[in-house]
């Protein structure tokens, strides 16, 4: 035993293997069990050689900050004894109480059948309130005047609703027309044409943001991601240098969505999309400032593709926290001195993900919801798209954004029990018309 004392206590230990490193750390966990003190981001263990504490944690790796460790990467000492001192403090509390049955709420069925009897009926009902919020520009010169904006759009958001192919949803629009929702019955190429518009973009983006607040007093944290959804037309080029036939090639083209989804309700708050690869992190500074306009932001999470200061500090300036993990090689502090190398709100995150990976985890794992909007919306309203060009690629997934939008409103009707109003201009808004 006084070896074993004389070792675990000595600066300058023989190298004698993973048995030898455990024994020491029992006899430190024995004599120094009153100084091995827990932390948020382990236990501190102190030094053998009396020069400060090392830092353990058996939750990521596990891991120390001794030099042993570091060199070999492997359980030094130190991890040896906050192991044995926990395996003693689990014998001196006695055996564990046996785990309680947690009963889970059953779903409500009731809510759920009522809001997919009634869909139909509401969606066009809701998607009809929410075109009226659209201002018809006005009209200059000669020749017949185009269909109200609001009637197209409310017309689109049909044809995708129904999933038919545009001459086939004509019916569906006749019916609409009909019963008054619309002012005429449009021509089968019309919808065709709007798809095809640039400036019909910017007006989706912004229905379905205002779609989304009905809900702004409910959703807190939110997540963001992307998606593809591909088309029936191909992009086609030779190949002169490699190709052995020098034939050519195709490539399905495909439109890129993304978009920030609240993670109760899933409930789209603002989308993109693109008709061509493009980088998910340029995207998320835009969508949390927008977001942020209307809903109260709590945590926003994200894949790692979105790991980046600028994403980071995006969120912290609406009052949020980013729940993103580091990529392979991050580092909490960059290696020289000048300008830039030190970011606190970094280090902060990075610290957390790496030391404490538990509580990162529970609330980053909320990011799991936003798959769950894509598998919505695909699962309804399809995967691919039918449209053939650029612009009506991009038109067209947002519609079908925007259509989810919807669905979610008429499940929240019957679940949560609000009365969907998209009139209702936010403050900023509407302070600003009265003062107009």
């Amino acid at each position: 035993m006084q070896t074993e004392l004389k070792t675990a206590l000595g600066p300058d230990d023989p190298d004698d293997g993973d048995e030898g490193r455990r024994q020491r750390g029992i006899a430190i966990a024995v004599m120094e069990h009153n100084r091995i003190r827990p932390d948020r981001f382990g236990y501190k263990v102190p030094s053998q050689s009396g020069k400060g504490t090392y830092l353990v944690n058996l939750e990521y790796g596990p891991y120390c900050t001794c030099p042993d460790f570091e060199e070999r990467s492997r359980p030094c000492k130190h991890v040896y004894a906050v192991q044995a001192l926990i395996r003693r403090d689990e014998r001196l509390a006695g055996p564990s109480p046996p785990p309680v049955a947690v009963r889970m709420p059953q779903t409500p069925w009731q809510q759920y059948n009522a809001a997919q009897v009634n869909e139909g009926d509401l969606f066009a009902r809701l998607l009809r309130n929410l075109c009226d919020t659209i201002e018809q520009p006005p009209c200059s010169g000669p020749g017949r005047r185009p269909m109200p904006l609001g009637d197209m759009m409310y017309g689109l958001g049909l044809k995708v609703y129904s999933t038919l192919s545009t001459r086939r949803a004509m019916s569906v629009m006749g019916a609409a027309a009909a019963a008054g929702r619309m002012s005429c019955e449009p021509s089968y190429s019309t919808p065709i044409r709007y798809f095809g518009r640039s400036e019909v973009t910017p007006l989706l983006r912004e229905l379905i943001q205002r779609s989304a607040l009905p809900l702004r007093d409910i959703e807190v944290d939110f997540a963001q991601d992307s998606s593809g959804f591909a088309s029936t037309a191909y992009n086609r080029w030779f190949d002169h240098k490699w190709s052995k036939t020098y034939g050519s090639k195709k490539a399905v083209k495909w439109a890129k969505v993304h978009l920030m989804c609240g993670v109760q309700t899933n409930i789209v708050t603002v989308a993109d999309a693109t008709a061509s690869q493009s980088a998910d992190s340029p995207f998320m500074p835009d969508f949390v400032r927008v977001t942020a306009e209307h809903f109260h932001v709590r945590d926003v999470s994200g894949d790692m593709a979105y790991s980046s200061r600028r994403n980071l500090h995006a969120v912290a300036d609406v009052g949020g926290t980013a729940y993103i993990p580091f990529k392979t090689g991050s580092v909490a502090v960059q290696k020289g001195t000048g300008p830039g190398r030190r970011d606190a709100l970094w280090e902060q995150m990075y610290h957390l993900f790496t030391l404490n990976e538990a509580e990162f985890n529970r609330h980053y794992h909320k990011r799991s919801n936003v798959e769950t909007v894509f598998h919505m919306i695909k699962a309804k309203f399809g995967d691919k798209i039918r449209a053939k060009t650029d612009t009506a690629m991009v038109n067209e997934a947002l519609v079908k954004v925007l259509c989810h939008n919807v669905c979610v409103l008429i499940g929240a009707m019957y679940s949560l029990g609000i009365t969907p109003v998209f009139d209702d201009l936010p403050d900023e808004a509407a302070d600003a018309d009265s003062a107009a």
